[in-house]
């Protein structure tokens, strides 16, 4: 990508002139145009979104009218004068931003007081904060279950709210999305109650229709300023498709060496030229694995070096996280394996390459991660490391799908009714709910109110309705979409904890047998105990990995909508689906390869969501010669490439989304694959992939009809998380099929009704 001058402007004659000296004392004489263009906005009292690449310089078109406006409030007769809340995904970015604006406010003496209000935040320092602060930065989170909840001892700061600060906000989409969409209707609703308005700013990476976003999420009319003036060094960028191997997996399929392998490898060879790097990995095991390969490889050839590489990801201690940050800023560490919790704003300046180790399942993800490298103008280099499933393999051989695509649009649904209930529940808690609130939490509040008293949640008292219950309203629902109590990691035989895994993760995460790393130690789960949700672990040293395998049924519950596709039908509706892990794999670290197979015993769970199927006729069939003998093994590959290309038409990712295919379903009586959002209520996933089906299964027949194998393999039809082995699949099968299901494939629009008329509400 070639590098990019940029545009300079002024900023608004609002501006504090002792703010714009702070900012030239840091070596910018002239704001880019569009950081001036959304400081003039915030200045008016419009509600904003700069929506441009990374290291663009969005914090500065936040922090100057904030830090202006804070500024001039110091000098109000009340004393406290202004305030503003910022608020980050991630505990990482927040801490970061925080020591941004203290270093820029630090000439404007004490008019600017910044504090990290946090789950870390030492409890001696917390009263301080909600006195004296003025600039408050937290998480979702801590709003959800902190500040909402006390909202009298919140009182005159949010009486005197001025701006809320959403930075990232390309990320809170899904469920996640949806959750923040409610925590942020809450927390208006509570600022007028103070008789405050806010404005909101929010900053997001390039991303389709970010205002159409903006205003789901906030549930405001927002402003967008998407014109990017920055300049930008040059950004090589490299797809890079792993070797195969000669060794064989599932039903004989070929086996590519690992992404995992292949970037510890790049990541070694990168800290040995002196090259300051990240490798984004897409799991937290993953970056330990990365971690601990690459330190091995660097200490057999020069042993201090490996002390400079390590591995970040969530689940760490608060004191291990701040470690690595003080290391990464300080250029102590060269090296490092991280999740997302890296991604997100987090400044790294100075790195030279960054690494992805596989498709970080949406193009604003992979830009967003990209931009980590040259952020101080220089060349830099991105390397996207193909995992070998469908859609990774897809992507580094059609470049042009990511390229010369526009980023995606984000999908969230506020009225998700499993996501609503409890922020009902929550808000009536903080304050009685009254009618008026109705119009603010949308348009499904009427419905579930009654449903909530029924339940003897709520109680309608004259004119209000009230939460009922002695516990904290806010603790019914996780907003990051989990829900129910963190399991802890605890060593076995130290009684330490290590860390934390959500509930719904730690059947196929924590499970009897699996290999749990942490801080590049490995450790094996002696037990899971799900009633008390302790895992006890154990340090070992195994030369493999292990995949939990499950099972699922699914039944329809409501069909919303249905269009025929030929002969067959593509629906869209409400499902309950009952999963169940069965077994694990254990996997040699490097090579993937399949060592064995373990039996667990572990409930079921059940999940009501949505999804959208398609089934095909007899007639059908007989056009793409499909006898009963092939039948299932071609309704099963073509369910497992779709789960894997729908990434690249919804903002989910392959572990969002579930799939069960079935030659005969009792609900349908026809052959029918189906495929689902993996969250309560749906998440805008499945919904998303009915609207783009055409494109969405075109795309799914070609990267299957485009793989060099002979019966199928992991790039194409196999899924590394099917309960069944991968038993059965036929590729040629499934592409017959697909072929005939295209032909009568009808276009669909691609936003629905409904959805447009959401985003003109509250």
């Amino acid at each position: 990508m070639p590098p990019r001058a940029g545009r300079h402007a002024v900023w608004p004659a609002e501006i504090r002139p002792e703010v714009i000296a702070a900012v030239q004392a840091c070596g910018i004489e002239h704001p880019w145009a569009h950081q001036a263009r959304a400081a003039e906005h915030a200045l008016d009292g419009d509600s904003v979104v700069v929506a441009t690449g990374t290291a663009s310089g969005k914090s500065l078109a936040y922090l100057v009218p904030v830090l202006s406006t804070l500024l001039e409030g110091s000098e109000a007769p009340n004393g406290r004068g202004a305030t503003a809340l910022y608020l980050a995904p991630t505990k990482a970015l927040a801490a970061d931003q925080c020591r941004a604006v203290r270093g820029l406010a630090r000439p404007l003496g004490s008019a600017v007081r910044a504090a990290v209000y946090d789950g870390d935040t030492p409890v001696e320092e917390r009263e301080w904060i909600r006195q004296y602060a003025n600039y408050v930065l937290t998480n979702p989170d801590m709003l959800h279950r902190g500040i909402l909840p006390s909202h009298p001892r919140w009182s005159s700061f949010l009486r005197a709210l001025k701006y809320v600060v959403i930075d990232e906000c390309h990320t809170y989409r899904g469920v996640f999305g949806s959750h923040v969409a409610q925590v942020l209707r809450r927390l208006r609703r509570l600022c007028a109650r103070y008789g405050a308005s806010p404005v909101f700013l929010l900053a997001s990476a390039t991303a389709a229709q970010p205002s159409v976003a903006a205003r789901r999420l906030t549930g405001l009319p927002v402003v967008e300023v998407a014109d990017d003036a920055s300049p930008r060094g040059e950004l090589v960028f490299a797809l890079w498709e792993p070797p195969l191997t000669e060794l064989h997996g599932e039903k004989g399929a070929p086996v590519r060496r690992t992404a995992t392998a292949e970037t510890a490898d790049l990541l070694t060879d990168l800290t040995l030229q002196g090259v300051r790097s990240v490798a984004f990995v897409r799991s937290r095991r993953g970056a330990e694995l990365i971690s601990v390969i690459t330190q091995e490889r660097l200490a057999e050839i020069d042993r201090p070096l490996a002390r400079r590489v390590a591995a970040y990801r969530g689940g760490y201690l608060p004191e291990e996280r701040r470690a690595l940050e003080r290391a990464l800023h300080s250029g102590e560490l060269l090296g490092l394996a991280a999740t997302t919790a890296l991604e997100l704003g987090v400044d790294v300046s100075g790195l030279d390459a960054v690494l992805i180790a596989g498709y970080p399942g949406t193009r604003a993800s992979l830009w967003q991660q990209a931009g980590r490298a040259g952020r101080a103008g220089q060349g830099a280099l991105a390397v996207l490391v193909a995992r070998d499933d469908p859609l990774d393999t897809f992507l580094v051989h059609h470049p042009e799908a990511l390229f010369d695509q526009p980023v995606e649009s984000t999908v969230l649904d506020p009225d998700n009714p499993y996501v609503l209930a409890p922020h009902l529940c929550a808000a009536a808690a903080e304050l009685p709910l009254t009618d008026e609130d109705v119009e603010l939490f949308g348009p499904a509040c009427a419905e579930l109110l009654p449903q909530l008293e029924a339940a003897k949640l709520l109680r309608r008292r004259t004119k209000a309705w009230h939460w009922t219950r002695r516990e904290r309203a806010a603790d019914l629902t996780d907003i990051r979409g989990g829900g129910g109590r963190p399991v802890q990691i605890v060593e076995a035989d130290t009684g330490r904890l290590l860390g934390t895994v959500d509930e719904a993760a730690a059947h196929t995460t924590v499970h009897e047998g699996a290999v749990h790393l942490h801080q590049g130690r490995t450790y094996l789960v002696r037990s899971l105990d799900l009633d008390d949700s302790v895992a006890l672990v154990q340090e070992a040293d195994p030369p493999y990995t292990t995949v939990a395998r499950d099972t699922t049924a699914i039944s329809v519950l409501e069909t919303d909508t249905e269009v025929p596709w030929g002969d067959g039908r593509l629906c869209y509706g409400s499902v309950e689906v009952t999963n169940q892990v069965v077994s694990f794999l254990r996997r040699r670290v490097i090579t993937g390869e399949v060592l064995g197979e373990t039996k667990l015993d572990l409930p079921p769970r059940t999940l009501r969501t949505r999804a959208v199927w398609w089934t095909v006729t007899e007639d059908q069939l007989d056009e793409a010669r499909i006898n009963p003998e092939i039948l299932g093994g071609a309704l099963h590959a073509a369910e497992h490439a779709s789960i894997g290309m729908l990434p690249l038409f919804a903002t989910c990712d392959r572990w969002d989304i579930g799939g069960v295919s079935i030659p005969l379903h009792p609900d349908t009586l026809l052959p029918t694959v189906f495929v689902y959002d993996g969250h309560p209520g749906g998440a805008g996933f499945a919904e998303r992939a009915f609207h783009t089906a055409r494109a969405w299964l075109t795309a799914t027949r070609e990267a299957i009809a485009s793989c060099e194998c002979d019966a199928g393999c992991p790039s194409c039809i196999q899924s590394p998380k099917c309960g069944n082995g991968n038993d059965p699949l036929h590729k040629r099968g499934a592409v017959r099929l697909l072929t005939v299901l295209l032909k009568g494939a009808p276009e669909l629009p691609e936003q629905p009704e409904e959805l447009e008329e959401k985003e003109g509400g509250a």
